[in-house]
Order: structure tokens, then sequence, then C-alpha cells
């Protein structure tokens, strides 16, 4: 029986990530590649955060929501991409306990807290379109920070849940991950146990949280485009083109999501690209189309840059 126990008890110190791809040119190739996408992440988010906190034109509900969103996208991508990247030019790709608890936790804090801020956003500009005349007292500062800190609270409250099943598991043996970072799915499959109620588990949970944001943003975003083309036609035109770049952005977040965690593909190589999609390319398209597209940040960079340049004339 004590025998028994101690087989029971977790032995697994680490783990063993198997990467994106198996032959290492590959990996090289990859490397180069990521490296360039996690520098323009980091670079363009905070390029958002330092214009939307530097100008005072900017000091509005809807770029406060903004700064954030980017705050939420420049974590969500550090957490698995420099490990990933420096694991492309190892052989031995191993990640302590530990390390792997830290990937899951802060992964589903901060990917839940970006699908609640993103609910958060659409019904800033839900608010602004639909209800303009309430718009500053329904979207006031006070009320976006608390709506923020819900975000991360929910965020908070769903990553403890699945830290709380993953680290009362019992490991005893099998450590190999067929991913580039540690997940709640791939980890309840090397427990010594049988897994089934707990696959349903955390799938409840993120659908708990993913589908009913998912529907909202849908809802939200419909009701602003039904609102518009009542108005006027110039103004239908501009804002389907909004909104449909930030439904884009939204199916390529959630899609992946639900599809890792909600209703799960069987497909391994999928898998692996579908993360690759949320944990990366989402950071990356989210400065382009909130930010990019957006006039009052266009203008915020030039008088930046006039600026930058005025000082060093003067110096």
């Amino acid at each position: 029986m004590d025998e028994m126990d101690g087989r029971n008890q977790s032995v697994v110190s680490e783990f063993v990530l198997l990467g994106l791809v198996h032959p290492q040119s590959n990996q090289v190739l990859l490397f180069m590649i990521f490296l360039m996408l996690y520098l323009l992440i980091v670079s363009g988010n905070i390029v958002i955060i330092a214009l939307i906190t530097s100008d005072r034109h900017l000091h509005s509900p809807m770029y406060f929501l903004l700064a954030n969103l980017s705050l939420f996208d420049m974590w969500l991508s550090s957490i698995t991409t420099p490990k990933m990247l420096t694991d492309l030019l190892r052989e031995n790709k191993t990640i302590s306990f530990a390390g792997c608890m830290f990937q899951i936790f802060f992964t589903h804090c901060i990917a839940a807290g970006e699908m609640v801020l993103l609910v958060v956003m659409a019904y800033d500009r839900y608010v602004a379109i639909c209800k303009p005349l309430h718009y500053f007292t329904m979207m006031n500062l006070k009320r976006c920070t608390g709506l923020v800190l819900t975000s991360w609270t929910i965020g908070f409250i769903h990553a403890v849940s699945h830290l709380i099943e993953i680290t009362g598991l019992p490991f005893c043996g099998p450590k190999e991950i067929d991913s580039f970072f540690c997940d709640t799915p791939l980890i309840i499959k090397l427990a010594c146990m049988d897994s089934h109620d707990l696959d349903i588990l955390t799938n409840v949970e993120c659908g708990a949280v993913g589908v009913p944001c998912f529907i909202l943003l849908l809802i939200s975003y419909t009701n602003i485009l039904v609102t518009v083309c009542q108005s006027s036609k110039s103004g239908a035109n501009k804002a389907l083109s909004t909104c449909t770049a930030h439904i884009t952005v939204v199916m390529v977040f959630f899609v992946p999501c639900i599809f890792i965690y909600v209703w799960p593909l069987k497909f391994t190589w999928l898998n692996k690209f579908l993360a690759v999609f949320y944990s990366i390319f989402t950071p990356l398209l989210n400065p382009a189309i909130y930010t990019m597209r957006n006039k009052e940040m266009k203008n915020a960079m030039k008088r930046f840059i006039n600026n930058y340049l005025d000082s060093k004339r003067n110096f």
C-alpha cells in the first residue's frame, strides 16, 4: 500500500516540450520569423501605450481601453514566445514543473481577461454610436477603470481554477508535451489517472468565459451596424469598415481558443497552428487594426515625432 501511495504522488520535476517542428533547419527559419514578429509585437504595443499615456488628446475612455488591450497583448505573447524562441535553438527543450504552472496560470489569466476586455471595448463603441448623448455619463474614467479591473479579476479567477486542477494531479512518468508551451489539456493527458471527467470540466470552464464573451461581441457589433446603417450611408460605410476590422480580430482570437479549449480538435498539428495564431498573430494584428487605421492615433504619432524633432533642434 505504501508503495502504491508513493507511485501516486507527483514525481515529475520537469516536462519535455516537443516544439513546433522537428527538423533543425526548419527551427532556425522559424526562430528568425518569430523573433521578428515578437519584436514587432512588443515595440508596437509599447508605442501605443506611450502615445496614449503622453498625449492629452487621447485621454478618453476608448483609448484608455486600447492601452489596456496593448498591455494584455504584450503579456499574452511574452508568456510563451521567449521560451519558444530559445527552444527553437536548443535540442533539449525542457521546462520545470514550476515554469509549466507559471505558463498555464498566466496564459489563462491574460487570455480570459482579454476576452472580457474586448467585450468592454465593443460596449464602449456601442454606447458611443448608439447612445451618444449618454456616452460621457455611461463611460467615464471611473467606470472604465472598474471594467478593466473586472476583466483582470475574471481572468485571475479563471486561471486559479485551472491551476487548482493541475497541481492536484498525480504525475508519475510521462512528461513529453507535443507543443511549444504548457497548457491545461496537454498536461491533463500526462496525469496517471482517467482524465475524461477533468477534460469535460476544463471545456466547461473555458466555455463559461469564451462563449458568452463571443456572443456579446457579435450582438454589440450587430447593433452598431444596424444603428449606423439607419442613420447615414457614408457613416454606414465607415462603420462597416471599422466593425469588419474589429470582428476580424475577434475571430482570429476567439476561434482558435474555442477549438482548443471548448470544442477541442483531435489534430495535434492543427492545435499547434491555432495556438500560434492566438498567442502571436492576434497581438500583432491588434496594433495594426485598432491603431494604424485610427486617424487620432496617426495624428498623435505625428505630434510625437514633431515634438521630438523640435526638442532635438533646440538642443
